[in-house]
């Protein structure tokens, strides 16, 4: 398939969906803390949401028969993924949230993750939560005009395995603008010199996964909520980025608000 390339219009209406994909993200961090619910974090990311003019991509969308329940995903220490808010599930100190907001704005999406720590984490799980934005970055370093996706998802998964972790195969990054799956696919492992060439103009929503444990998962019965097989903690963050002769820019960038 074509990989869409935007042009200054829609990268302008880019710069500005991702901008308030990452407020809302931003907003909601400092929230995180041992007795909310995930369910409160949803409600916060929903009115931010709409209060910045966006609407969420994430509610409603439709996978199979299924249509996702909630306007943010919020997963849970060993949920990878796609995890739905809940007055039931109440964050206790130790735990590990990720936040993933994906909104609308003008016609364009903007997508990014982060994983929060709740209260005090132990040193594995802050390692891990470290490993993994450190692997996100290396992995955007790579998304450099004329280089291959495969040099992204080396960079993520040798700098992940070097560490003693593990990456998820199921799920992948992916081009990301008038929709929030666009090509190419952007695996967290592979071999460089691999896959699409990257070309000026492209918008990529690089996000590693990676399980304490092994990489293997399983879906829930909700049919969205995607964990580790084996039960071990799992951490996600997540930039869009625009690839330009200058080198990869990060579109995820919060701006401030007023109160």
């Amino acid at each position: 398939m074509t990989i869409p390339v935007k042009d200054k219009t829609g990268i302008a209406k880019m710069r500005e969906a991702c901008a308030i994909a990452a407020t809302v993200l931003e907003q909601l961090k400092p929230l995180v803390r041992p007795g909310v619910t995930t369910q409160d974090l949803e409600e916060a990311g929903r009115d931010w949401i709409a209060r910045l003019g966006a609407r969420s991509a994430c509610y409603g969308y439709q996978h199979g028969s299924r249509r996702y329940p909630a306007h943010t995903c919020i997963s849970v220490n060993d949920e990878v993924v796609h995890g739905i808010p809940s007055f039931k599930r109440v964050l206790r100190d130790g735990d590990i949230v990720s936040l993933d907001i994906v909104v609308w704005h003008d016609g364009y999406v903007g997508d990014n993750a982060f994983t929060v720590p709740v209260g005090t984490i132990s040193p594995t799980n802050e390692k891990l939560l470290r490993v993994t934005r450190e692997a996100l970055d290396l992995g955007i370093k790579q998304a450099l005009v004329g280089n291959r996706i495969g040099d992204v998802s080396a960079a993520i998964q040798q700098f992940v395995e070097a560490n003693g972790f593990s990456v998820v195969r199921d799920m992948v990054g992916h081009g990301v603008g008038v929709a929030m799956h666009e090509p190419p696919e952007i695996p967290n492992f592979g071999r460089r010199g691999t896959g699409d060439k990257i070309r000026t103009g492209m918008t990529l929503a690089i996000e590693p996964m990676v399980n304490l444990g092994a990489y293997k998962t399983k879906t829930l019965s909700d049919g969205w909520t995607i964990v580790t097989a084996d039960g071990s903690p799992s951490a996600h963050f997540e930039h869009t980025v625009l690839t330009s002769e200058h080198g990869p820019e990060v579109l995820t960038i919060p701006r401030p608000v007023s109160a």
